[in-house]
């Protein structure tokens, strides 16, 4: 029941906690709780209230910090996140308001403006991750998945352990994974030894996941840990190549980097080597994020989604994208 996003039983109880919460707040529905997106590994629903528009997130049993995940950030920087109305850490379950339309939406795929408003979206994105670095242990102690530098090694070698995901890479795969395991070691090594603290990473950001500003607030964190916080740039730079129709290494995707990496003090040479090596090791995490969401899935798994673990892995003996 617990990750069966249309058992009856699920449904009513999400629901009746739904119902209760809005009318603790003052803000009781006027209409019923709707689905609008379900997910292997996380469903959302939207209920009419006396104050407009809120939403249930509701997330599979590997991804449920992200509950408490977003109170604690609420609690630290609550004009730059979006702040949950009611959480439920148990069950992973977030009650939130509408924001309006997200930075994606307003952008709707001008380049230029994509360009100079994501710089702006990640110079506040480094803000937000500076202030948050002080709360590093808290965030572990509430259960946030910690992919430090220090950390990665060993979960790289627990990935190759597993059978499925060696089967997933197949022989060619995973010979190039398995060479590159002694330099992975030493990319972690210099990571950790480069100064930037260890804190919130958002592990998914694009401007789908963002509020437009200013303030920028950012949301969904189900990918989230704790680790370098450079790593975030690359899902960031990944897709705005994608979104842009340009190849890594592109000036425009430098100008991204560049923006982020201006919010954070130190030799420029030595940030972006700093961004290179986690850009390269981040791709542990994506795949140990995607290990989490997809266990217990709620819902059948597409094929394509099905082999994002050892597709993330394969990437190690692929080119930088940052």
């Amino acid at each position: 029941m617990d990750n069966d996003w249309h058992d009856p039983a699920w449904k009513a109880a999400a629901h009746a906690w739904v119902i209760g919460r809005l009318d603790a707040l003052g803000t009781p529905a006027t209409g019923p709780v709707e689905e609008v997106r379900a997910r292997p590994w996380s469903v959302t629903h939207r209920v009419p209230t006396t104050a407009g528009p809120r939403w249930f997130k509701a997330n599979t049993t590997g991804c449920r910090y992200e509950a408490a995940l977003a109170a604690a950030l609420g609690r630290r920087i609550p004009d730059r996140v979006l702040v949950p109305l009611a959480v439920d850490t148990a069950r992973g379950w977030l009650l939130t308001a509408d924001a309006g339309p997200t930075l994606r939406d307003v952008l709707d795929g001008d380049a230029p403006a994509t360009v100079a408003r994501w710089c702006d979206m990640l110079r506040a994105y480094a803000a937000l991750q500076r202030e948050v670095a002080p709360l590093a242990d808290e965030l572990l102690a509430l259960g946030v998945p910690d992919h430090r530098p220090r950390a990665l090694p060993g979960q790289l070698a627990e990935l190759l352990d597993d059978p499925a995901v060696r089967t997933g890479l197949g022989p060619e795969r995973l010979a190039a994974v398995e060479a590159v395991r002694p330099e992975f070691a030493a990319w972690c090594a210099e990571l950790d030894a480069s100064g930037i603290p260890a804190t919130v990473q958002h592990d998914d950001l694009t401007d789908a996941n963002v509020f437009p500003g200013p303030p920028y607030r950012f949301f969904d964190w189900g990918d989230a840990g704790v680790a370098h916080p450079f790593g975030s740039l690359l899902v960031v730079l990944s897709f705005g190549g994608h979104v842009l129709g340009v190849e890594a290494g592109a000036p425009e995707l430098a100008r991204l980097r560049d923006a982020y990496l201006s919010q954070w003090p130190g030799d420029p040479a030595a940030l972006r080597r700093a961004a290179t090596l986690a850009g390269r090791v981040t791709r542990v995490s994506r795949a140990m994020s995607w290990r989490r969401g997809l266990r217990d899935a709620a819902l059948p798994v597409a094929d394509d989604v099905a082999t994002a673990v050892p597709d993330w892995l394969a990437e190690l003996a692929g080119p930088d994208v940052v």
